[in-house]
């Protein structure tokens, strides 16, 4: 029986460290567990929150694009439904003028090195080069598919890639000149823009180690393209591209859906590292003319989110390091208790032996020192609960963190708000993209003028005559009635800014009258101060159905528009024009209830203040 008990002891013993060890290891070993399930979770998180917004930007980007694009179609329209193109020139001083000033514009929303008008055979009358770029007067265009195909279905056309003489890649639009009266087909004015410069707008084209953009046509030719440059103008099928691409089955199955104006995403490796790929079709008049693709390093999107594992991993470390003492320290002192009270037993034992009453003795003692040794060993593991729970619920609490269980949670909340990526609203862009380039612009604090000495009844004909064209060409049922001062009036203006606020005041009522009259008129103020200069009052009243009186007070303020016409852009950036020309604009609901009337003053330039420069 002695040999027992002391055989038991020492086991017990035994068994209570091993018991402590274990626990410890299995504690450790769920925390790992839970701790590569919450990195994993967080990982997935990060990786889906990062597509979602990749698609996001290929969708604006792509909207960018077709905006564009639609801008350019809309400028070229406007060369081709011309006064003097409409009268069959198609070249001389004066169409050199509008084409200088046509290529200026386009050329301040996007990258075009060459505008053209060729005749009903095809052949170049005019054309106007951006520095650098070879020009070709009077060279037939009969063999380009997009001029044929212009010429047959007399509607514009946008190209598909090819190369230039000078080996530069290039897209082309070319808009038909057609007489508004009898239907005469007169030739084409067209544009040819080259891609990398173009698509470069829109993002990174070269850096392959970053997010970058790959653009195709039609054809699956390729027109931007990061890394080998050697495989612009290649098509994707050819065997250079599919050579670079180690002929991968999922990119390849991933850029056929895009041609065939399937959008979509896919993760692959073709040798170079793992990728995200999202792509789009770029819409135009309601076809997929154009495709492209956002490509992405799944390492840069990995790389944010393994500095913060990193850091919570040393954090947890160091953790771990303290509470591994505390356990060390604990496991020692037990052990030193069970050997002293092992040796107590011992003592108490051999004294038993001298005499059976104090054997029966000893035996109490035993007995007690047994119930006290049991009691310690529930208290310790009662103990060294409290330093493992932390462990275990650190490890719950992040699992919930990562589920989304735990919304209070005070270290979730920190770690979504470093996680969550910015969100982005997009607003509706149905006005042209050069409203939202000018609000750029103009927030940014670089919003110029190039002001010169213009005479304002000759800018408000010019643009009186073109909306007189678009009218007769729409067969609206509205008239424009012009009433000019009848004295010469001069002002110093940027002379593009201030035809671009005629323009869109007039667009502007023209959109809201189905029917009736717009009248523009101009009234000279006098001014009494001695400093201040007189003012010109320019007026522009329509018989529409008037402004709503929820828009009126923010009438000049960005996206205030009820219409499903507009982006609510174009009143903003008048205001904000006229006011750099040291003016003020406002409008009003007309008294007898029937149309609205804009008002805009000038400061004016005195006759006498005109300084003729005879050299």
């Amino acid at each position: 029986m002695k040999y027992n008990r002391d055989f038991f002891f020492e086991k017990r013993k035994e068994i209570g460290i091993i018991s402590i060890v274990v626990i410890i290891i299995s504690s450790f070993g769920l925390f790992f567990y839970q701790q590569n399930i919450t990195e994993q979770n967080v990982k997935d998180s990060i990786f889906t929150q990062y597509r979602d917004r990749q698609i996001e930007s290929i969708q604006r980007i792509s909207e960018h694009i077709s905006s564009d694009l639609k801008l350019l179609m809309s400028i070229l329209q406007g060369i081709a439904d011309s006064s003097l193109l409409q009268q069959g020139l198609l070249y001389g001083d004066r169409i050199e003028k509008m084409m200088q000033e046509k290529f200026s514009e386009i050329n301040n929303v996007t990258k075009v090195d060459t505008i053209f008008i060729a005749d009903k055979d095809d052949v170049t009358s005019y054309e106007i080069v951006s520095e650098g770029t070879r020009s070709f007067i009077n060279m037939d265009l009969s063999f380009r598919d997009y001029i044929q195909e212009t010429k047959s279905t007399l509607r514009s056309t946008f190209s598909d890639g090819f190369k230039g003489i000078d080996n530069i890649e290039r897209i082309a639009l070319a808009v038909p000149i057609v007489n508004g009266s009898n239907g005469e087909y007169i030739g084409i004015v067209g544009a040819k823009i080259p891609t990398e410069s173009f698509f470069s707008l829109y993002g990174n084209i070269h850096d392959i180690n970053s997010e970058f953009l790959v653009v195709f046509d039609k054809k699956g030719t390729l027109l931007a393209v990061g890394g080998d440059k050697s495989l612009l103008g290649k098509n994707f099928l050819s065997e250079n591209v599919q050579n670079f691409t180690n002929h991968n089955p999922i990119l390849m199955n991933l850029t056929q859906n895009l041609l065939q104006g399937i959008p979509g995403y896919a993760i692959y490796d073709y040798g170079r590292g793992e990728r995200l790929t999202t792509n789009i079709p770029v819409f135009i008049q309601g076809k997929p003319l154009y495709f492209i693709q956002i490509v992405t390093p799944t390492d840069t999107i990995y790389s944010e989110i393994n500095n913060v594992l990193f850091e919570e991993k040393l954090a947890m470390f160091s953790l771990i390091v303290g509470i591994i003492a505390a356990i060390t320290t604990i496991i020692i002192f037990l052990i030193k208790w069970n050997v002293m009270l092992n040796n107590e037993v011992k003592k108490r034992t051999k004294e038993l032996q001298e005499s059976n009453r104090e054997i029966a003795l000893a035996n109490e003692e035993l007995k007690v020192n047994d119930k006290i040794q049991k009691e310690f060993i529930n208290i310790a593991a009662h103990e060294l609960r409290t330093p493992i729970m932390p462990i275990l619920g650190l490890s719950e609490l992040l699992y919930k963190v990562v589920n989304k269980k735990d919304n209070n949670n005070l270290k979730q909340e920190t770690l979504k708000e470093y996680l969550q990526t910015i969100v982005r609203n997009s607003h509706r862009l149905h006005r042209l993209v050069e409203d939202i380039l000018d609000v750029t612009k103009i927030e940014s604090r670089v919003f110029k003028l190039n002001t010169e000495l213009v005479e304002l009844n000759e800018v408000i004909a010019n643009v009186v005559t073109d909306f007189e064209n678009i009218i007769k060409n729409k067969n609206s049922k509205v008239q424009i009635l012009y009433e000019p001062n009848r004295n010469k009036i001069f002002v110093n203006a940027d002379k593009t800014r201030l035809t671009q606020v005629i323009s869109n005041l007039l667009d502007n009522s023209l959109k809201f009258t189905q029917e009736g009259f717009i009248i523009i008129t101009t009234r000279i103020t006098k001014n009494k101060e001695k400093d201040d200069k007189d003012k010109v009052i320019v007026i522009i009243k329509d018989s529409g159905i008037g402004i709503d009186n929820e828009i009126l007070p923010r009438l000049f303020t960005k996206f205030a528009t009820k219409s499903d016409q507009g982006t609510g852009l174009g009143l903003f950036i008048v205001k904000k024009i006229i006011e750099a020309h040291s003016g003020r604009i406002w409008a009003e609901n007309n008294s007898n209830g029937i149309g609205s009337t804009f008002y805009f003053t000038l400061p004016i330039v005195k006759t006498s203040e005109i300084v003729i420069d005879k050299g």
